[in-house]
């Protein structure tokens, strides 16, 4: 695999230049790397998407690997951008980048403004503003049923304290996954993918 990704990168005109194991180990930061390491450049920064249909937002979310998983989840539900809020873990960390499996590079990704201000883009972009909360409505509530249809934000909080009070009164509604079973909550990237996937599908019916 490393050797047909060389041979595409040299016909691109990407230059490539061979490591042994112990310069790769001094470069790479995993234990098991795939001995392939590129030096890219950040793309440039990206501060309006127009007429956005489905938005992930995510506010005060610190493990790498779950925004990793969480920008991924958003593309694959064919969200049109991810929106990461300050004391949000950079998109670009390492581990992110490799949670998002390729994904960080196919939409776009507004990072560093405040919670307020997102909510106000949102807003200004006409997109409803639904919370995943455990104290919200259940995802299949009847009230639900125009705002999961129509271009939405959706926005997830920090994996333990999830979004604060103050951040609850900037949104349209709060929306709790239902559950049936013991487990006490949902991983974050397993909540967003719930409701990621019930907008998409919401959108796509006749």
């Amino acid at each position: 695999m490393a050797d047909s990704l060389a041979r595409m990168a040299a016909g691109k005109g990407v230059a490539v230049v061979t490591a042994d194991s112990h310069q790769m180990a001094d470069i790479t930061d995993t234990v098991n790397g795939q001995g392939v390491v590129a030096a890219c450049q950040t793309p440039p920064p990206v501060r309006e998407i127009v007429m956005p249909s489905l938005v992930l937002i995510l506010d005060e979310v610190r493990d790498p690997g779950n925004v990793g998983t969480l920008i991924r989840t958003a593309d694959a539900f064919g969200a049109d951008a991810v929106v990461t809020t300050a004391g949000t873990v950079e998109p670009w960390n390492p581990k992110a980048v490799r949670a998002s499996v390729g994904s960080v590079f196919h939409l776009p990704i507004i990072t560093g403004i405040g919670f307020a201000e997102a909510a106000a883009w949102a807003r200004a972009a006409g997109l409803s503003r639904l919370a995943a909360d455990a104290r919200g409505l259940p995802l299949f509530d009847d009230a639900l049923t125009s705002q999961l249809s129509g271009p939405t934000a959706w926005i997830v909080g920090n994996e333990a304290a999830g979004l604060p009070r103050a951040h609850l009164d900037l949104v349209d509604a709060a929306v709790a996954v239902p559950m049936w079973g013991r487990a006490e909550s949902l991983n974050v990237a397993a909540a967003a993918a719930i409701c990621l996937y019930t907008t998409a599908l919401a959108q796509r019916r006749p």
